[in-house]
């Protein structure tokens, strides 16, 4: 016997292929999306249709864009390029509004161990925008994960010998935490990025 009749397992099977649902997950939202009006589901459906029609990468730094070249590359200085591993984390540092130069989206990072070298992601387009001038600091904003960091050294090593300052966020112990329950790495890393009052 059938679970579900067929248009409500094929809309949760739908449901559960993004990131991070499982199966009561979309079952849920298949559940709402069932219960909406017939204009609240054509409004939802549109929505998907418009961001899958209108967003494309930006030809200049990979981020999203609903044109050829995205508000931050057409409105900002390009002199601090800040290197990012996908577009999500660029809304991260956007919603901070501490910074004001450009961005750089890697589309990934250097993961040996799943066959992703530096010719999978984003690295000679980062080299050619350097390369037209006018850019004085690399900010490297890859996670602190083992591929992040894997990721900053090797293009830290290639921007060096250019003579463009190479900078890295630093990482550390999360402000609120008790030194006796932070991690081993953030405990060490915050001794290394200390800074002076």
């Amino acid at each position: 016997m059938k679970v579900y009749i067929e248009p409500i397992g094929r809309l949760i099977n739908e449901f559960s292929k993004l990131p991070g649902v499982g199966t009561k997950t979309a079952q849920r939202f298949a559940y709402k999306v069932i219960n909406m009006t017939p204009d609240e589901a054509k409004a939802f459906s549109d929505a998907i249709l418009n961001a899958k029609n209108n967003v494309r990468y930006c030809k200049i730094c990979g981020n999203f864009s609903e044109g050829d070249v995205c508000d931050v590359c057409k409105s900002r200085s390009n002199d601090t390029i800040c290197v990012v591993k996908e577009p999500k984390d660029v809304i991260a540092i956007e919603k901070l509004n501490e910074y004001n130069g450009v961005y750089h989206v890697l589309h990934g990072t250097i993961s040996p161990l799943d066959g992703i070298g530096p010719n999978d992601i984003n690295i000679k387009e980062l080299l050619a925008r350097i390369s037209q001038g006018g850019v004085n600091e690399v900010i490297m904003a890859t996670n602190p994960d083992v591929e992040g960091e894997a990721t900053a050294m090797y293009i830290s090593n290639l921007l060096k010998p250019l003579g463009i300052k190479v900078s890295r966020l630093a990482h550390g112990i999360p402000i609120g935490t008790d030194l006796e329950y932070a991690d081993e790495v953030s405990l060490a890393r915050a001794f290394i990025d200390r800074k002076t009052l």
